[in-house]
């Protein structure tokens, strides 16, 4: 598969590198410990509000060996107080259309392992394939599977269009050409592109179940795990839509600097506002637009592909906890001696159930009804005590990363380290093997999850 030798520049001095030899060209990459890591690969090119146009094969050694820079992006204060830290070490450029692999360091060709394509969440505005906090690593030692991380266009710059000269669903097209690379050039990490499972969260569980019934998506996705995906608000937003494109229109054209594109999205989310925003998500995918089917048409669409795809859909038990501090309603709830947090408690539940619970519901029933293979989970992990337990992205720190990464972090205060791992190894075991499988055991899982397959 590759031919190893010693680099001896500056930034890769004493690392040990190989060329993996793959069906679109040579790419080279670095052993780190157990895996193999190729960063920062182009899988396209695409100039601002263009679709993406694939990468040609090359002749000559492609560098993967640095991290994909994330989409240009404004700060998010609410993830910054749960994940601190969260883009440490990444740059920032709007050129992002990047993956990274990860693979067995020992890996041959043939081997035909299971293939998880990661999208990140970040409702569409943040976030980034190869941050620190989505190293795979672990998943990959421990279950023998290759992870693929896709960076792809976000906000203002990946999903504000009108369907005319500027394409509304811009990352979600960056995302389909990640997938055909994948299909392309999988094999020669060792990867099978005929067992690829397209695993998001949130935002990426919302394009992960969007994907499916995207135009050319047909045998790029065999399985699919979504994470948290906020169905519950991805209808009746076309008038939203609209006004967010328009908007857009006014303030950013071709020529707008970046950072004064990526300025003036708080604006263009103030014309969702006025225009029936509901939860804190503005910007996503938009129906009827390429290459989504239209809103009346996508239920048949998800039908249609159901028979050809597993999938593994759910949410945790108190998704909302995460936001009380960003919502003022919430905030001022919380204040109220006595009743308040009782109230609170309450409306967490409401709204999860709304917003991920009873849409992930529908989906897995219909996914089943018209003979797909369909599981749904529950997670209920969290430390004692922690205001987190339960909330939006709290199994992350037991799907990637390790103690040095999560040590410190908010999200798992009051959680003992081998707690963390003895939890995380069973909930990577199970997610790899439906990646490997298509089946999860059902029932509770003490501590963690309760999992059920769905029957139409």
């Amino acid at each position: 598969m590759s031919s190893p030798h010693q680099d001896t520049g500056p930034d890769q001095q004493a690392a040990e590198l190989h060329v993996v030899d793959t069906p679109v060209g040579p790419v080279r990459a670095r052993r780190d410990g157990a895996v193999l890591r190729a960063t920062g690969i182009r899988y396209a090119r695409a100039g601002r509000f263009q679709a993406p146009v694939a990468e040609p094969p090359s002749t000559t050694p492609l560098d993967a060996t640095r991290p994909a820079p994330a989409c240009p992006q404004l700060p998010v204060p609410l993830l910054d107080q749960v994940l601190p830290g969260l883009s440490a070490g990444l740059g920032a450029d709007e050129d992002c259309l990047r993956l990274s692999v990860t693979a067995p360091a020992d890996v041959v060709p043939g081997e035909d392992l299971p293939v998880l394509v990661w999208l990140h969440g970040g409702s569409y505005v943040s976030g980034a394939g190869d941050l620190p906090v989505y190293d795979p690593t672990a998943m990959v030692c421990e279950q023998r599977v290759v992870v693929v991380a896709v960076t792809y266009r976000l906000g203002v710059l990946g999903f504000v269009g009108d369907g005319g000269d500027r394409p509304a669903n811009l990352g979600l097209l960056d995302q389909l050409e990640a997938l055909r690379w994948v299909q392309r050039a999988v094999t020669g990490f060792g990867g099978d592109p005929g067992n690829v499972t397209v695993w998001g969260h949130s935002a990426g569980g919302d394009a992960a179940a969007h994907l499916l019934v995207a135009a050319g998506s047909r045998g790029l996705v065999a399985r699919v795990i979504a994470q948290s995906a906020p169905l519950g608000i991805s209808r009746g937003r076309a008038a939203m839509g609209d006004a967010m494109a328009a908007r857009a229109r006014e303030l950013v054209d071709v020529d707008t600097p970046v950072e004064d594109a990526v300025a003036a999205q708080p604006a263009v989310a103030a014309a969702a506002r006025r225009a029936g925003l509901r939860a804190t998500m503005p910007f996503g995918t938009r129906y009827g637009h390429a290459p989504l089917p239209a809103e009346d048409e996508v239920d048949d669409a998800w039908r249609a592909v159901a028979p050809g795809v597993d999938v593994l859909i759910g949410h945790t038990d108190r998704e909302v906890a995460l936001f009380t501090g960003a919502l003022p309603p919430l905030v001022a709830l919380s204040r109220v001696p006595v009743l308040g947090p009782l109230v609170l408690r309450g409306v967490v539940g409401l709204l999860t159930r709304r917003v991920y619970g009873a849409a992930s519901r529908v989906f897995a029933r219909r996914h089943a009804s018209a003979g797909g293979r369909a599981f749904h989970y529950v997670l209920d992990w969290g430390p004692p005590g922690n205001p987190w337990a339960g909330a939006h992205t709290v199994e992350l720190p037991l799907l990637f990363g390790d103690r040095d990464t999560w040590t410190g972090v908010p999200l798992v205060d009051g959680a003992p380290w081998a707690e963390v791992d003895r939890q995380g190894r069973a909930l990577r075991a199970l997610w790899a093997g439906f990646a490997r499988t298509g089946e999860v055991p059902v029932g509770r899982h003490p501590g963690l999850l309760t999992v059920e397959r769905v029957s139409g």
